[in-house]
């Protein structure tokens, strides 16, 4: 299995990312850096939180523009399954990899603590994980208002892209909306961070069936 995350200045989760993967798959990810222009073959791209650029921008607006999001797009439309988390599911917004957007938190502060989530999805990107299933996992954002217009909502409840929805909004989300996908279910990008909820000192190891179910989508 080989899998590449990309880095960008101040993207601050990618070891912790690794670290999860590497436990389920018993090989390491490769980091890809920013300004790099060919992200190479691989089987999974992973995009993950921080705060690319110092956010002093739109978040993620810096990154998408970045050398290497040419070669994630162009792999991303011929089928490279792409999975974002936080500062990485911004970057991919911005990218129009996935539609709607973020903005600030709705009570305007910043937010980390445990959330429930359920799995909403269509089983597309998480191969084995049943539709209803609620997982824990922790949220550490300040804007992950996730928005889209009517007729936007209207579409990815018709196609089935909305992955995943909180139990407890925490920040204002449309329609609760935590993590959505595109129309193929190969690109999914989401909030919460599953990866600090997979190793025995974390307060659940419940994102462990979230990236299984990602890996077993690979299979």
């Amino acid at each position: 299995m080989d899998i590449k995350i990309v880095v960008f200045p101040g993207t601050n989760r990618e070891k912790d990312m690794a670290d999860a993967f590497e436990r389920l798959t018993d090989k390491r990810p490769e980091f890809v850096w920013h300004k790099d222009t060919d992200i190479g073959s691989t089987d999974l791209i992973v995009m993950p939180g921080g705060f690319a650029h110092g956010d002093y921008l739109r978040c993620g607006a810096m990154a998408a523009n970045s050398p290497i999001m040419k070669s994630v797009i162009e792999k991303a439309n011929n089928g490279t399954p792409v999975f974002g988390v936080c500062n990485g599911f911004q970057t991919m917004i911005e990218s129009r990899l996935l539609p709607g957007g973020l903005l600030k938190n709705a009570h305007l502060k910043f937010v980390c603590k445990q959330v429930t989530l359920r799995y909403d999805g269509e089983g597309k990107c998480l191969a084995g994980m049943d539709k209803g299933t609620e997982i824990s996992v922790p949220v550490a954002h300040g804007d992950g208002n996730y928005f889209i217009d009517a007729d936007g909502l209207k579409a990815l409840n018709d196609n089935g892209q909305i992955a995943f929805r909180y139990i407890d909004n925490p920040n204002g989300s449309i329609d609760d909306i935590a993590g959505i996908t595109d129309k193929t279910g190969r690109i999914l990008g989401m909030m919460p961070h599953p990866e600090n909820a997979t190793a025995p000192h974390q307060m659940t190891r419940d994102g462990n069936k979230l990236l299984e179910g990602i890996l077993n989508s690979l299979q």
